[in-house]
């Protein structure tokens, strides 16, 4: 026994408020085998509400990630087994997801969300133990942000990121008078939030918010109030199943006519399959898989030799966020030499990828304040001149990461101390 686990059980007999309670301290089983015991990460993701078919997709570019190390003999000599369980969409099921992972079937680490909401609920759960969790594609500017933990790390850009990338251009080119579309919860309203902050700072009007329940499926009211206002600009802040219902509406209607649409961040399983017509307007990401950059064409070939039978034929950067966060969580744990989360969280911290490792066109970096990885943000609308049936995207602008970063997080963001995070070892 090392001196790390025999400190750590000594603080468990004396009933340390900062050191996890839990089934991780000892497994004489394993502890007694030849093998050493796997590496269990937890995959935090939708399988069923609003982001379902994302959660598919970050569930498979995670999986990738495992299969990889796998290949080459695991992490430090470990095998690693992924444990998947349905977030549902839900806060409250995120929760108890993120409970049960850590307490019951030992989990060393949690990968994956997608709703800010869920997000926020198992971050609070994993700070409370202690567990690194890795925030793969909630966008929320509050998840590095106010609710910030020292153990959580986002991995997508953020609204803030995505509205500095395209408001400004969209108001050159379109206008100033803006109504806000809005999804009634926390990434909606900190995403409209931040348009709203930079559209008025450069001298343009928010003339209406109008917000939208999760799970809507008719926009007739409100494409009716958008019809009677007359905006330049419409930006909307909807994502999952909801912005798939809105932009076929908005065509019904032929509104994409009317006004210059706008969306903060564009989801690649939200629109593929989706006709020419129905991806109108400006968008962003953080990655395409069409990118002239090294090593692309090979992502995508893996991709596709992997999940042949898989609906989505291409990756895009739902997927793309998913195999990220989980290939440099591995790393991290190789770096540190080991699983406990402190040398794992401080390896993060001080994280720096190449635009070339990371497939994107600047180097990316982990803010070690806010605990949200800095990088490059994109600009795209429609392609008109598609290579293939799937290449519908065409990449207008690409922003750094300090062109685009969320100069207000690390106000915000107030992360625990390494002492008051409890510790562990698995």
């Amino acid at each position: 026994m090392n001196k790390h686990r025999r400190s750590l059980l000594q603080a468990i007999a004396a009933g340390s408020a900062t050191t996890f309670m839990g089934p991780w301290a000892v497994n004489r089983a394993w502890a007694q085998a030849a093998t050493k015991k796997p590496l269990v990460i937890g995959l935090t993701m939708d399988a069923s509400g609003q982001y379902g078919a994302s959660g598919g997709e970050e569930r498979l570019g995670a999986m990738m990630a495992i299969k990889e190390f796998n290949e080459k003999g695991g992490v430090l000599g470990r095998t690693i087994e992924a444990l998947h369980m349905d977030t549902e969409t839900t806060p409250a099921t995120g929760s108890r997801v993120a409970e049960r992972m850590i307490t019951r079937n030992e989990c060393a680490f949690l990968v994956g969300a997608l709703h800010s909401g869920v997000a926020n609920a198992i971050s609070q759960v994993a700070q409370k133990y202690g567990c690194v969790f890795l925030n793969t594609n909630s966008s929320s500017p509050t998840e590095a942000g106010k609710d910030c933990h020292r153990t959580k790390f986002v991995w997508d850009g953020n609204g803030t990121n995505f509205a500095h990338a395209i408001v400004k251009n969209a108001m050159k080119v379109n206008g100033k008078n803006w109504v806000l579309l809005t999804n009634d919860y926390v990434w909606g309203h900190n995403t409209s939030k931040a348009t709203r902050a930079i559209v008025e700072a450069n001298g343009g009007k928010i003339v209406e918010e109008l917000l939208i329940p999760q799970n809507t499926r008719d926009f007739s009211a409100y494409l009716l109030k958008l019809q009677q206002i007359k905006p330049n600009v419409v930006a909307a802040a909807v994502g999952g199943d909801d912005i798939k219902a809105l932009r076929k509406q908005v065509v019904q209607l032929k509104l994409n006519k009317s006004f210059a649409f706008i969306n903060n961040q564009q989801d690649w399983p939200d629109v593929y399959g989706l006709g020419p017509e129905d991806i109108f307007g400006v968008f962003g990401t953080n990655w395409y898989y069409r990118l002239d950059l090294p090593g692309v064409k090979e992502f995508v070939e893996k991709y596709q030799k992997a999940y042949p039978g898989v609906q989505i034929k291409v990756p895009g950067n739902v997927y793309y966020n998913g195999y990220m966060a989980t290939r440099e969580l591995l790393r991290a744990v190789e770096r540190a030499g080991s699983t406990n989360n402190i040398k794992v969280i401080k390896e993060l911290e001080n994280l720096k990828v190449s635009a070339k490792d990371r497939m994107q066109t600047y180097d990316a970096y982990m803010n070690p304040a806010t605990h949200q990885m800095q990088q490059t943000i994109y600009m795209a609308t429609y392609n008109d001149q598609p290579a293939e049936k799937d290449d519908i995207f065409k990449i207008l602008t690409a922003a750094t990461p300090q062109e685009a970063e969320d100069k207000d997080a690390a106000g915000a963001c107030k992360l625990e101390t390494y002492e008051a995070t409890p510790t562990y070892e698995v």
